[in-house]
């Protein structure tokens, strides 16, 4: 049984931090995994931010809730778990999450919580544990699930290194060029030849559309020798 195990923001959505600075103007809260790896420094960072800006969870939620999925990545969801069991592993948080969730179809999303005050200010947060990509990838295996990962940020790495095809998305050059052992997917087309490659299912170019690739569906028992991919 194949498993796919993706990252949330980057992967599906747009950086939910990222889009909070855009809309505040407060520069610094731009900095996400990408750019630094030590994600409890980044967290009490962002935190901190927060507190001088006077800015709490329902003003978050209100900028959350103006997001959409990153193009083309309800079709590939779809796509995927046609053909895999999807499960999300994010170091976001559920009161983050749920209104983008929502418009994914609710898929199974392991990720953390916020310790929110009384008057709506993010006091703390819990992370249900330290490096859980990489141990619920590990657990996934020990119950003989063969799983495929994909992240694009610094804190995705161990979950990638961890599973048995690690796959890096759209990642930044920084991150690309420091774990050159994982292979790099620019849009979702390849990614899908990627998930494809990695469970074993031949691919090779389309002849009836040029530029474009099939499979054989007959590796996996999906149906007659040569599928279009990209549906």
């Amino acid at each position: 049984m194949d498993l796919a195990c993706l990252d949330f923001e980057g992967i599906l959505v747009p950086e939910v931090w990222i889009n909070v600075a855009e809309l505040t103007g407060i520069e610094k809260l731009r900095v996400t995994t990408r750019d630094i790896p030590d994600y409890d420094a980044l967290m009490r960072q962002r935190l901190r931010i927060l507190q001088e800006h006077h800015l709490g969870l329902p003003d978050i939620q209100r900028i959350i809730a103006k997001m959409v999925p990153l193009e083309g990545a309800e079709n590939f969801l779809g796509w995927l778990r046609e053909r895999y069991q999807v499960i999300l592993l994010s170091d976001t948080f559920y009161e983050f999450a749920a209104p983008l969730l929502c418009q994914l179809g609710q898929p199974v999303i392991l990720c953390h919580h916020l310790d929110i005050a009384e008057d709506g200010r993010i006091a703390g947060y819990h992370l249900r544990q330290k490096d859980s990509k990489r141990k619920a990838v590990r657990a996934f295996r020990d119950l003989n699930f063969r799983v495929i990962a994909v992240g694009d940020s610094y804190n995705d790495t161990t979950m990638l290194a961890e599973a048995d095809a690690g796959i890096l998305f759209r990642p930044p050059d920084n991150v690309k060029f420091e774990f050159p052992q994982f292979r790099v997917a620019l849009d979702y087309n390849e990614l899908r030849r990627e998930f494809l490659g990695a469970t074993g299912v031949p691919v090779y170019p389309s002849k009836s559309f040029p530029g474009r690739e099939t499979y054989d569906a007959s590796a996996r028992n999906w149906g007659d020798t040569g599928i279009e991919l990209y549906v």
